[in-house]
């Protein structure tokens, strides 16, 4: 008897030098789909990084911490920014908070851009590197 498994069963091994680069390249392109999602597909990518952390190994490993990291770093600024937004929204009412308001609003979409394009330089970075 053969300790081939049955051809309908996939094979799993892990160790390989690709070991966690497909959820990393996954977690890339979600966090790159941050703007036209409205930042939902951002937490999938996060769930993505968090769980393929498990399995990856070396340059992987490394993306995926990077984007674990992202997301925090720019999540604390947009709670930051959406506070601001909302202390200007307040005091919109008084006329004095409209200038703050627009300018709150710009800074939170521009950490969204900013959020973006690092995850196209990220993306970019992890396929042009090569497993040695």
């Amino acid at each position: 008897m053969t300790s081939t498994p049955p051809r309908d069963e996939p094979v799993f091994r892990s160790g390989g030098q690709a070991d966690g680069k497909v959820a990393a390249v996954l977690a890339w392109g979600l966090y790159i789909l941050s703007i036209p999602s409205a930042n939902v597909l951002v937490l999938v990518g996060l769930i993505v990084a968090y769980a393929g952390r498990g399995s990856a190994t070396g340059v992987a490993l490394e993306h995926l911490n990077a984007q674990i990291r992202l997301f925090w770093s720019v999540f604390w600024w947009t709670v930051a920014c959406w506070l601001a937004i909302a202390v200007s929204a307040v005091a919109s009412v008084v006329l004095i908070g409209i200038p703050f308001l627009f300018f709150f609003l710009l800074v939170w979409f521009l950490i969204s851009v900013w959020f973006t394009v690092k995850s196209v330089f990220g993306l970019i970075n992890l396929l042009g590197e090569r497993a040695p």
